[in-house]
């Protein structure tokens, strides 16, 4: 149902997957279940978000074969550096019960701390060893990508970053593109109904007898970027899939563009720290 993009590494992955930010360990369980039983085979979590292993019971009930699974999880900040992310990596591992995770990434690139490169140096070490098929980052700007290309000989797969029609990205997804980076959107709804509610979407959703959440996705698919939609209510979950059987044209498309703002709902990687 889902269409693969290929990584800069041969692998494959789901364009559309399903996200667990801020969903309790045994919510995610649940929500994982209904979104393996709809359809989806891309997992994304993170360490920080303490549902590694309700991710991981739902992974390994499903029946699902795991070759057929694309499951991502994310190293905190507080476990930047070389040996403290191998730790963190098994333990990571052993709460979603797998021998393997599909891809890792940096959360953030924390630049005042100076660990990153140091970090990813530890992903590569994991990476060949065959315990990640992808290694990548997440909430890095061009600019700390630029110096870890420098200092590092794995260039990420993917750069998971927020993404929203009211912040469109559009630098960094052409640095991305240069360099053969996927990128990834977090947050690609916005945050609570606000963006869902802007008229200009809302038209385009009458206009296609879709929902406005519907018709964001689309947009993020048609521009090339990954998304990970997030939903706990069964509906959504399965709402939120059916998104492959129309497309936006060009008049769609012009007037999402238009509403760019770029305008972050979340923190500037440029100063966490």
């Amino acid at each position: 149902m889902v269409p693969p993009i290929t990584l800069n590494n041969g692998v494959t992955m789901p364009q559309l997957g399903f996200g667990v930010w801020q969903v309790p360990d045994p919510e995610a369980e649940t929500a994982v279940t209904a979104a393996l039983e709809a359809g989806y085979r891309s997992i994304d979590t993170a360490a920080v978000y303490g549902n590694e292993e309700g991710t991981g019971r739902a992974v390994a009930a499903s029946g699902v074969p795991r070759e057929d699974l694309f499951v991502t999880t994310k190293l905190w900040n507080d476990d930047q550096g070389y040996d403290t992310t191998l730790r963190a990596f098994d333990t990571s591992l052993s709460k979603l019960g797998l021998d393997y995770v599909d891809l890792y990434l940096i959360h953030w690139p924390m630049p005042a701390r100076g660990r990153y490169v140091d970090t990813y140096r530890a992903f590569e070490k994991l990476h060949a060893e065959g315990r990640i098929r992808a290694i990548g980052v997440s909430n890095f700007l061009p600019e700390h990508l630029e110096h870890l290309l420098e200092e590092t000989s794995v260039v990420p797969a993917v750069n998971q970053i927020e993404l929203h029609p009211h912040l469109q990205q559009s630098a960094a997804r052409e640095y991305h593109a240069e360099r053969g980076i996927a990128t990834e959107a977090w947050s690609p709804l916005g945050s609570g109904k606000g963006l869902l509610e802007v008229p200009a979407i809302v038209a385009v959703a009458r206009k296609h007898g879709r929902t406005p959440a519907q018709v964001v996705l689309r947009w993020h698919l048609q521009l090339g970027n990954v998304v990970i939609p997030k939903s706990v209510t069964p509906s959504r979950i399965e709402e939120n899939i059916d998104v492959f059987d129309f497309s936006l044209d060009t008049e769609d498309l012009a007037a999402i563009n238009a509403l760019n703002e770029d305008r972050r709902l979340g923190s500037d990687p440029a100063t966490v720290n």
